[in-house]
Order: C-alpha cells, then sequence, then structure tokens
C-alpha cells in the first residue's frame, strides 16, 4: 500500500518497506554528501547515482575558477580526481558509487549542455538498475546541473510509479532567498505535493564532517562561496519532501494558487 492510498493524513510517517533499498541522485561529486549523509548514514547499502560525472573532451586553459580554487592546474584530470574524492567520501557513508557519464555545465557552451530527457534514459536505467524502493532527488536549485537533474527524475518518476519519490534540499542553496520556495510551487502547480517526510536519519555530524572533508577540491570554493564551516558548525538539518499526488478531497487547495 502505498501513502496515496492511505486515507485521512499520515502527518509524514513512512509506510514500512518504504526505504527498504535507497537511492539517492546527486548532480555532482559532493552533493549527496552535504544534503543527505544522515540518510546514507541510516540506511548503509544505499546507492548513490552521481550524474554529472563524466570527463569533457577538453579541459579550460587555464582552468575555470571553481577548478582553480581548488588548486587544480593546466593538465589535471579534475573528474578523476573529484570521483577518487567521492569513493572516499561514498565508503565513510557506507553507499555505493553509481556515474553517469554527463559533462559539467561549467565545461560545456550552453548549447552542448544535455537536456533533461537526455538524462532520464541513463537515469531510469541505473534506478531499475538498484532496484530503487525510494529514490531521493535534488531539489534541483540555483546550478543548471543540478535542475537539470531535478527535472530527469521527474521524467524518471513518471515511468516508475511503483516506487517511492523524496526530494532532499541543496545543500546551500536552499538558503538563497526564494529558491526553495519557489521549487515547491512550481511542484505543487504540477500536482506534485511536496511534503515534509518523517524520514528515519542518523544524525552523526562527526561521520557528515568526515565524508565531506574528503572532497579536498571542493572545501576551499565551498567554504569561500557557499558558507560551509558556518553551516557544518550549526549542524544544519537535512529536510526530506515526500513527492505525492494530492490526498483525496485536498485537490481545492491548488485552487487557492490561480
Amino acid at each position: 500500500m502505498t501513502t496515496e492510498e492511505i486515507e485521512g493524513p499520515t502527518w509524514g510517517i513512512l509506510e514500512p518497506g518504504v526505504l527498504d533499498r535507497v537511492v539517492v541522485v546527486s548532480p555532482h561529486f559532493d552533493d549527496a554528501a552535504l544534503g543527505a549523509s544522515h540518510l546514507l548514514c541510516r540506511h548503509p547499502g544505499s546507492v548513490v547515482v552521481t550524474v554529472f560525472g563524466g570527463r569533457p573532451v577538453a579541459y579550460p586553459e587555464p582552468p575555470g575558477p571553481w577548478d582553480s580554487a581548488g588548486g587544480f592546474g593546466p593538465g589535471d584530470d579534475v573528474v578523476a580526481a573529484r570521483k577518487e574524492e567521492d569513493s572516499h567520501a561514498m565508503a565513510i557513508l557506507g553507499a555505493a558509487q553509481v556515474v553517469l557519464g554527463f559533462v559539467e555545465h561549467q565545461y560545456l557552451q550552453p548549447h552542448e549542455r544535455p537536456a533533461p530527457t537526455d538524462v532520464a534514459g541513463p537515469l531510469g536505467e541505473a534506478l531499475r538498475e538498484a532496484a530503487a524502493s525510494a529514490v531521493f532527488l535534488p531539489m534541483g536549485l540555483a546550478n543548471p546541473d543540478h535542475v537539470t537533474t531535478h527535472d530527469a527524475g521527474l521524467l524518471c518518476r513518471e515511468q516508475m510509479p511503483g516506487t517511492a519519490w523524496f526530494c532532499y534540499e541543496d545543500a546551500g542553496y536552499s538558503s538563497l532567498p526564494g529558491l526553495l520556495a519557489w521549487r515547491v510551487a512550481k511542484l505543487f502547480r504540477s500536482g506534485i505535493w511536496p511534503t515534509p517526510a518523517v524520514v528515519p536519519l542518523n544524525p552523526d555530524m562527526a561521520r557528515k564532517r568526515r565524508a565531506v572533508e574528503c572532497y579536498a577540491s571542493q572545501l576551499p570554493p565551498l567554504r569561500a562561496e557557499h558558507a560551509l564551516d558556518e553551516r557544518l558548525d550549526a549542524c544544519a538539518p537535512e529536510q526530506y519532501w515526500r513527492l505525492s499526488p494530492p490526498p483525496t478531497g485536498w485537490e481545492a487547495l491548488q485552487e487557492l494558487l490561480n
């Protein structure tokens, strides 16, 4: 039985078996660790699918601002280094690493970037291969790769009705003014109701820090531009949203937005 079949409010409580096989979809190496570590710690053996894990045909020379801040220079294989960092972080979090071959937007011209329809096929294959009972997508905020990942995940959702779907908040980006509210409203208008869920977690901040610190090449720009240390020091919570149709009889709430 799914939540949508249960009469009356569930107060965010999940039905048995939903989290038997957790898959977290990460736009980049580091996003799952930043936004869903406590979930992964609670559910060892989960799978993290990183969408934008492919090498570009050529790296910019000199490297762009983000890569330069991370200590990379001409001739360095940035993606290989970050994949290795991610493998160490996943080992700490007890998760399996799956990497898709799409290239980050920073290495591509706008017309070269993949569309959600391009990503949805390989992503859906990875989700089915992982036998996901629950998929956790990023909310898809600010960064073009995050938005594409989110939108591709929603396309996969249409093809996988027996799977439970959630969003996790993109660490850092969810604190930018209005962005989280924009996404919630956009989902709501589309007929998908994002509702905070009571997801069992293991809020082990020491373990999360160890995982995040594996991303040595990401730490300098994250600290300088994304208030990483302040958020970790504050033990910023991880919030998860269930993506479901409106409960029967509640559809009229959508009319209030019109």
